[in-house]
């Protein structure tokens, strides 16, 4: 499983702005810091806004801020902000599709991998990455 690059970008410009505190950055300023494409970065900003995580502001003075504490941001919001919910097979989650009997021996194994990941990302909010200095 590999996440979008566009996630990818969207995870750094979170953390950007988490870094930043309540200070309002420009999305020129996160676009060329972090290396995004700066018209890829609108999009992203445009999804993290509808999704509740980011405020933005036009103008002179505008820029993007986060809509919540980063101790209140985790990265699967983040993640599935902008590609949907994480599957690893079809066949986990609740309304999981398989085309093969409910004995099958692999399914409790991607379950078991989709659950722990799943609960990493949701585990892990943006204070925890800058106190780790990861990321």
């Amino acid at each position: 499983m590999q996440i979008t690059r566009q996630a990818d970008y969207a995870v750094r410009a979170v953390l950007h702005l988490a870094r930043n505190g309540d200070q309002r950055v420009a999305t020129n300023v996160i676009a060329d810091e972090q290396n995004i494409p700066p018209s890829f970065l609108a999009k992203i900003v445009s999804q993290l806004s509808i999704a509740g995580l980011l405020h933005t502001s036009r103008g002179a003075r505008g820029g993007v801020t986060l809509a919540r504490d980063p101790s209140e941001i985790s990265l699967l919001e983040v993640i599935e902000a902008i590609d949907g919910p994480i599957r690893l097979n079809e066949c986990v989650g609740e309304n999981g599709s398989c085309t093969f009997d409910e004995g099958c021996p692999l399914r409790p194994v991607w379950c078991e991998a989709h659950e722990q990941l799943v609960s990493r990302l949701k585990g892990t909010n943006f204070a925890m990455v800058m106190t780790k200095g990861t990321a």
